[in-house]
């Protein structure tokens, strides 16, 4: 009881600190997103316009992340028996395909900048992205140290670092248009933008869509899993074996354990939930134990 409390109070406190940096986070970026806008059709700036576009997911990622930790803390009930945790992963899902969308909308775009290039103002554009460049920069730092306890703030973190490769790019792209007067550098930047942040847009898709199906976490051996728990003392075999995680950092094991002539069940037990947690850091396991020990309760076989 006092490990499972020690364990909430961590979570809570992991929570509470994500909720305070994201809050941070979506107070410099929902302002900076209102200037980028307008500077980007005061300055005619594709590019900005795109920036502006990944800074809005920010702002929609850092809210959503925010409602998915206080609905996360919501007890669990008869209705919902795991609580609200995986809203975090459905959020994070959410995010990845508003980020496929708004780059097909720049891609679109900038086609049509292709064919009719327009006036830019290279050196309004220039300081925008120079102030775009320390928000994002210092959102990022104030989402560091949650990125890898939770799929929604690494989502955040994701789209604020592309964000701020984007500002790079956009004061790149305003220098050049700015001595050279090659107006066609705007939807170059803006494409090349988008193209930098849908591979990590991939990945984050395909993690979350691997937690929704209950697919094994990345980094984990099924088959190195059966095999460590075969070779145990007083088991004969393994079946029904699954491994899922809830939330990216909670990971559970299920699995059936057909024992040997003599094992005692509870003592088999045991010593696979300490195997599962030294060995693989799987802390939520059940195993059920199926045959007959010799002077030893007896667990019902389920599977004939």
């Amino acid at each position: 009881m006092n490990d499972h409390a020690e364990g909430g109070h961590a979570h809570d406190h992991t929570a509470g600190a994500n909720a305070r940096s994201l809050s941070w986070a979506l107070a410099l970026t929902s302002t900076y997103l209102v200037a980028e806008v307008v500077g980007a059709f005061v300055f005619n700036s594709l590019a900005l316009l795109s920036d502006a576009a990944h800074m809005m997911t920010d702002v929609v990622a850092l809210v959503i992340a925010l409602m998915a930790i206080r609905l996360g803390r919501k007890a669990a009930d008869d209705r919902r028996t795991f609580g609200y945790r995986r809203f975090e992963i459905l959020a994070a899902a959410f995010n990845a395909l508003l980020l496929f969308a708004v780059a097909i909308y720049v891609l679109v775009e900038a086609v049509t900048r292709f064919q009719s290039p327009q006036p830019i103002q290279a050196t309004g554009m220039m300081i925008v992205a120079v102030i775009g460049l320390a928000v994002n920069i210092i959102a990022m730092r104030l989402l560091t140290s949650g990125k890898n306890a939770s799929f929604n703030v690494k989502g955040a973190y994701l789209e604020v670092w592309a964000d701020m490769i984007g500002s790079v790019g956009v004061i790149a792209g305003a220098l050049a248009i700015r001595f050279t007067g090659w107006t066609w550098v705007d939807p170059i930047v803006a494409v090349a933008i988008g193209l930098w942040v849908l591979p990590r847009t991939w990945i984050l898709l395909r993690d979350t869509i691997n937690v929704l199906l209950e697919g094994v976490p990345a980094g984990i051996d099924l088959k190195q899993i059966r095999s460590t728990l075969t070779q145990e003392a007083g088991v004969a075999g393994v079946h029904d074996l699954h491994v899922w995680s809830m939330t990216n950092n909670e990971v559970s094991c299920t699995a059936h354990v057909t024992l040997l002539d003599g094992a005692h069940p509870g003592d088999v037990r045991r010593r696979l939930t300490m195997l599962l947690e030294e060995r693989f850091e799987i802390e939520h396991s059940t195993i059920q134990t199926e045959g007959f020990g010799a002077g030893c309760d007896e667990t019902p076989r389920l599977h004939p």
